[in-house]
């Protein structure tokens, strides 16, 4: 597997996983799932940030912003004023 290869497949498993970049010990994580070990990436590129700069420069990750759906206000409940009883 080439540098480039690697390189491509990082990218790919951020864009399925759907985050930008993410740090060494989530990329860890995710055991088997990993499309190459994280310790042969290192030996390659030598820190985990120059691959992330690497797969930004060469395959960027896109992710769409996550619409969130605003809470609706609750109605608003006028208050009843209690008459004095004498």
């Amino acid at each position: 597997m080439t540098k480039d290869m690697m390189i491509k497949a990082v990218s790919e498993f951020f864009v399925e996983k759907g985050v930008e970049k993410m740090d060494l010990a989530e990329y860890k994580s995710y055991g088997s799932e990993v499309p190459v070990k994280d310790y042969i990436l290192k030996r390659y590129f030598g820190s985990w940030n120059r691959i992330l700069a690497v797969v930004n420069k060469r395959y960027p990750v896109s992710v769409a912003p996550v619409e969130v759906e605003k809470p609706k206000a609750a109605p608003k409940v006028e208050k009843v004023e209690k008459e004095d009883v004498k």
